[in-house]
């Protein structure tokens, strides 16, 4: 059974048809990459994933449950976007990360507000925060940062500021982790370090829907590749099929414009 399902997903801004008709599943564990030329709706079809734009037709389904529907109105509630929002862990092009905190506290943040609002809290404070720094500082470890915990953002480099946001992406212990370009605003050598991780996590079966314009990374990592022209999935299918046997002219195009 696929752990995502989208359905008919269309977006318009003002009079702009941004998104049109996308439709797509991903099984758990494998991973999704999602290419096309910049204004082809990559970021906004990740945007409306994860609730921070919302479609205007539509649905969207994790695990077999309905978490959006344009036609039923209780599941678009705002009360409930936040707790949507935790099926999917984010990470940005641009890092994101909060300044005046460390990459420990980055990493701690948002496990520690929700835990605030258990009832317990109080009672186990200790206890919590001592839980939630410990996972902090393994998914740290994990991006090979033990070293830069207590390191403010400005005090690291592009691609270190990048791992810390995928390990605060991965501390809510999100169904779907999802990447928006995370390599362009990194240079080459960051690039590499970044796509090293994502690799990794590609190799511990992650669920992973990925926008990249890293071409042979998409080829190399991903189970399943989508090509998106002016708000539109022309074609998708294995890394295989989409890079070595395109059905589409445009897909045909897009990809050469790469091999020049």
């Amino acid at each position: 059974m696929a752990i995502l399902e989208v359905n008919n997903i269309r977006k318009t801004f003002d009079k702009t048809e941004v998104l049109r008709g996308i439709s797509f599943s991903l099984e758990k564990g494998s991973a999704l990459s999602i290419i096309g030329s910049s204004g082809s709706g990559k970021t906004t079809l990740l945007r409306c994933l994860n609730f921070l734009e919302r479609p205007d037709e539509g649905t969207i389904s994790v695990n077999g449950e309905l978490l959006f529907d344009v036609a039923d109105p209780t599941t678009q509630r705002e009360s409930e976007i936040r707790k949507k929002r935790l099926h999917f862990g984010l990470v940005f092009q641009s890092f994101n990360l909060f300044p005046q905190y460390t990459a420990l506290e980055n990493v701690m943040l948002a496990k520690e507000l929700l835990a605030k609002e258990q009832p317990d809290y109080k009672s186990r404070k200790k206890e919590v925060h001592a839980q939630i720094e410990a996972q902090a500082r393994a998914l740290l470890a994990d991006m090979d940062l033990s070293g830069r915990v207590d390191h403010y953002p400005h005090q690291l480099s592009g691609g270190q500021q990048q791992r810390v946001a995928i390990a605060r992406a991965l501390a809510l212990q999100p169904d779907i982790l999802c990447f928006d370009e995370p390599t362009s605003a990194l240079d080459p050598e960051l690039t590499r370090e970044v796509l090293r991780v994502i690799r990794g996590l590609a190799d511990q079966h992650t669920t992973m829907v990925i926008v990249t314009h890293e071409m042979s990374f998409a080829r190399d990592v991903s189970d399943q590749v989508i090509f998106m022209d002016d708000g539109s999935i022309v074609e998708q299918g294995t890394p295989d099929a989409v890079f070595n046997c395109p059905t589409q002219e445009r897909t045909k195009r897009f990809l050469e414009s790469f091999s020049q």
